[in-house]
């Protein structure tokens, strides 16, 4: 949990190239929640990591395309009659989706690699970028599992998949933000011990919340139960509504009323969470954490709006795009609030006499 060392000028260049690649991150899942929308996700059904990054040249290659695309389950129940125009519109969002992220491969490597070969990287710090790196390798085979599980008896990738998509990509994204306040010192200050674990309970919450978020694109939730703060009819639905499959656990992840239900409930308790910590982070006078728990709750009530505005007005993608942003700025923010605790001293450590947020 120590800040990682090293001559500042390396690390600001590392920092740099850092962010660069976490804003390619943010970019890439917004670009793939587009695609979810559009239901462009399974227009091409073939992985070809490298000669993939090719799109059709010419009209034989176009036709050939669209011909594979035919020959899956979603273009016979949803797509029949498609025009090679109309494919070419799904294609284009899915191919920018892969090559994307190619691209960020070749981001992160090439700059790390050059990293290496100058030295200077801190032992712990290499570790850490190897284990990212790694990750970023799974998150393209988990990308493909995904496509695939939606190319013979689906006609769209299974829910299940595309949250575990989603959530190694923030993953990932959550693991450079660390990596970034890192490699930056700041001076310590003494805050409470409960301050850190609220903070630390923010960031399960948000992580939690996404990943209903993901089930709810999934199942197409979010064009369901368009009224609020209401659902099915009563703010709690009943039992028999919430839990009629078995075994009840499937409910959790198939059953489309539950899984709004929860992501709206795990909402509210997001909301509740981060307003408890801002109070008491401003009471404990923290300092800058009490600044990044505000800059958190404003975050985490943007987004209940739009969460609200894109279900009452049945997920039109400008504002569904709009939630999901936020999403990665609420997450952004619970890790930089949980990363400021974390290197903060114990409130026993603080001199006798001096406040909360002034000890140096």
């Amino acid at each position: 949990m120590t800040t990682i060392s090293a001559p500042s000028q390396p690390h600001r260049a590392v920092r740099v190239w850092l962010i660069a690649v976490a804003a390619l991150i943010a970019l890439m899942v917004l670009v793939g929640g587009a695609t979810r929308l559009t239901e462009s996700g399974l227009s091409i059904v073939e992985w070809k990591p490298v000669t993939g990054s090719v799109p059709p040249l010419t009209e034989t290659q176009w036709i050939e395309a669209f011909e594979a695309y035919k020959r899956i389950p979603q273009y016979r129940e949803l797509n029949a009659g498609m025009s090679l125009s109309e494919f070419k519109e799904i294609f284009w969002w899915e191919w920018s989706h892969r090559l994307l992220g190619r691209f960020i491969g070749v981001a992160y490597l090439l700059p790390f690699l050059f990293f290496l070969w100058r030295g200077g990287l801190p032992g712990e710090l290499k570790r850490r970028l190897w284990l990212l790196f790694a990750f970023g390798g799974l998150q393209g085979a988990v990308g493909w599992w995904m496509v695939a599980s939606g190319l013979s008896e689906r006609i769209e990738v299974s829910q299940y998949r595309l949250a575990t998509h989603l959530m190694l990509a923030l993953l990932i994204f959550a693991g450079i933000v660390w990596t970034v306040r890192r490699l930056k010192e700041r001076p310590q200050i003494a805050v409470p011990p409960r301050l850190r674990f609220t903070s630390a309970l923010l960031l399960v919450v948000t992580f939690v919340q996404i990943y209903f978020g993901a089930l709810v694109a999934g199942l197409r939730a979010g064009r369901a139960y368009n009224t609020w703060p209401q659902i099915d009819g009563a703010f709690i639905p009943s039992a028999d509504r919430l839990w009629f499959e078995t075994p009840w656990w499937r409910n959790l992840f198939d059953n489309v009323l539950t899984v709004q239900f929860e992501h709206r409930m795990t909402a509210y308790a997001l909301f509740v969470l981060a307003a408890l910590h801002a109070v008491d982070a401003v009471r404990s006078r923290a300092g800058t954490a009490a600044s990044g728990a505000l800059w958190l709750l404003a975050a985490v009530s943007l987004q209940a709006v739009f969460g609200i505005l894109t279900l009452l007005n049945q997920v039109p993608i400008g504002l569904a795009l709009a939630h999901q942003a936020v999403a990665i700025i609420v997450l952004t923010l619970a890790v930089m609030q949980v990363e400021r605790l974390a290197s903060r001293q114990l409130t026993e450590a603080r001199p006798r006499g001096v406040p909360l947020g002034q000890a140096s």
